[in-house]
Order: C-alpha cells, then sequence, then structure tokens
C-alpha cells in the first residue's frame, strides 16, 4: 500500500509539472515570464512552454486599447480665469515588458502626465482661446506626452478633451457681464430711439412754424390785397374800408382774449371811432 501511495504520488507530481509548464494565453493579452526572479521573455497568444519552478509569469498584460479617463482638474489661464478641464487617453501597449518593468503604475503615471500637460497648455491661453481651441489642445497634448510614455512601451493613439468649462464663479461672473453688456445696449439702443424721436419732433416743430409763418404772410398779403382792391372800387368812401378794419380789430380781440396771458380785455365803447383812429382820420 505504502508503494502504491508513492506511485499515485508521483503521478499527481508528474501532472502538477506538466500544468505548470505549459501556459494558455489568451488573444489580446501577453505574459511576462521571469526566470528566477529575472526577465526572461514574452508570451504571446496560443499555447506556451516554460520550464516548471523556474518560470514565473507575475504579469499579464493586455494588448487590446485602454481607455483611461483624466479626472477633472482646476486650470487656470493666462488671464487668470479658473477653468474646469477633463480629457479621456486611448494608450495600447507594445512592449509588455517596458511597461511593467519602466514604471510602477503606468496608468497613474500617464494620468499624472496628462494632467500636467493639461495644466501647462492651458496656461498658456487666454480663456476664450481656451474655451474655442479643443482640437489645438488635443494635438499639442499628444505631441507633449507621445515621446514620454513612448519609453515605458506605450503607443498613445489619441487623447480627447471631454470637458472644458468655466468654473462655477466664472460663469457666474461671464453671466453677470453678459446681462450688464446686455443693459447697457438696451440703455443705448433707447437714449438712441429718444434722441431721435426729439430729433423728429424738433424738426416737425420747425416745419408747422416754418408753415405757420407761411400762412400769416399769405394772410396778411391776401388782407392787404382785399383792402386795396375794396379801397380802390370805393374811392373816398369810408363805410367798407371801415367794415373790414372793424372785422379784422374784432378778430384780434377775440384771440387776445382767450390768450393764456389775458386777464382783462377792455372793448371801447365807440368802435367805428376806434376804427376810424387805425385811420388816423
Amino acid at each position: 500500500m505504502e508503494g502504491l501511495y508513492v506511485v499515485l504520488a508521483l503521478v499527481a507530481l508528474v501532472v502538477i509539472t506538466i500544468a505548470k509548464g505549459v501556459r494558455i494565453v489568451p488573444q489580446g493579452s501577453k505574459h511576462i515570464v521571469q526566470r528566477l526572479g529575472k526577465y526572461h521573455r514574452t508570451l504571446t497568444p496560443g499555447m506556451n512552454v516554460v520550464i516548471p519552478y523556474v518560470d514565473q509569469v507575475p504579469y499579464k498584460v493586455t494588448t487590446k486599447d485602454i481607455v483611461l479617463d483624466i479626472p477633472s482638474q482646476e486650470v487656470i489661464t493666462q488671464d487668470n480665469a479658473t477653468i474646469i478641464a477633463n480629457a479621456v487617453a486611448y494608450i495600447n501597449i507594445v512592449s509588455p515588458e517596458k511597461a511593467v518593468y519602466g514604471v510602477e503604475d503606468y496608468e497613474i503615471a500617464i494620468q499624472n502626465l496628462v494632467q500636467t500637460a493639461l495644466r501647462s497648455i492651458i496656461g498658456e491661453m487666454s480663456l476664450d482661446s481656451a474655451l474655442s481651441s479643443r482640437d489645438m489642445i488635443k494635438a499639442k497634448l499628444k505631441e507633449g506626452i507621445s515621446d514620454d510614455i513612448a519609453d515605458w512601451g506605450i503607443n498613445l493613439k489619441t487623447v480627447e478633451i471631454q470637458d472644458i468649462n468655466p468654473s462655477q464663479t466664472m460663469q457666474t461672473a461671464m453671466e453677470e457681464q453678459a446681462a450688464a453688456e446686455r443693459q447697457r445696449r438696451a440703455t443705448v439702443t433707447r437714449a438712441e430711439g429718444e434722441k431721435q424721436a426729439a430729433i423728429l419732433e424738433a424738426d416737425g416743430r420747425l416745419e408747422a412754424s416754418k408753415r405757420d409763418a407761411k400762412a400769416q404772410v399769405v394772410l396778411a398779403d391776401a388782407s392787404r390785397e382785399a383792402i386795396e382792391r375794396v379801397s380802390s372800387a370805393i374811392g373816398e368812401q369810408e363805410m367798407p374800408v371801415m367794415y373790414l378794419l372793424g372785422e379784422r380789430y374784432i378778430s384780434a380781440l377775440s384771440e387776445l382774449s382767450q390768450s393764456d396771458n389775458a386777464k382783462n380785455v377792455i372793448l371801447p365803447a365807440d368802435l367805428p371811432q376806434a376804427v376810424k383812429g387805425l385811420l388816423n382820420r
């Protein structure tokens, strides 16, 4: 029985040894092999054979594209405005051995690298330029970090700016500024309208005054012509002339009595005599 146990133990040991010597690597992954604690080789997808108990596989690295979310951060622009910016980076590991031995944690390293480069790029731009130049920031960001992560065997496929917005304080200040600008434009427009209305009103009064003056001249000329014609027609007779002048005299007194400045109006007792006075007779 003891011999049987020994045989079974040896068989189990052989099975375990064979199992440890065969490594199946799935598609989209690569495994790092260390021999006695030192990098030996990289296993590719498929079946691979290693030396049991001597070779170890401490790292399993994906060769698929990795999406790294870059956390939001506050960035100060060149004109001292605060904006909130975040990004997303798409990377691919082309040399797994460099990625695991070249840096402690490549994901955290790349996140910090992108954040630092983003602060540096936006810090050299004004607020308006930063908010409207995503493509330029993206190009500079990719150019600035591609060489650095290449030393870790990682390829930066692309980096995208997800959000770049003013901080809440800046948004409030910009809204107040926009409201003040709209109010100023409304005030200017209203003042301009009042100015134009005043000009038009003054022009209207001037035109009315001119027309009134012309009307007075026309009426005066008509009265003079009427008097001349009546005088020519009646010769030395005074009654028609006195009638016309009396009519004008009464009309003038009537207008005077309706004036706002008139308090008392005294009518002559002898109207014909008053008219004769106008004729110096």
